[in-house]
């Protein structure tokens, strides 16, 4: 669902996100060196979006 214009800032939606997509948890995953290729996609560990 989208967000109505008139709650935009004048920068569009810049707020940060707090749940992030597989890809994205992977992505952090293996820069930690937690994940590599071949690993499971499916329960992954909880990680925290990068500041």
């Amino acid at each position: 669902m989208s967000q109505h214009n008139s709650l935009q800032g004048p920068r569009g939606i810049v707020v940060k996100r707090n749940v992030l997509k597989r890809f994205e948890r992977v992505e952090i995953l293996r820069k930690r060196g937690q994940w590599k290729a071949g690993d499971r996609v499916q329960g992954l560990k909880k990680t925290t979006p990068e500041v």
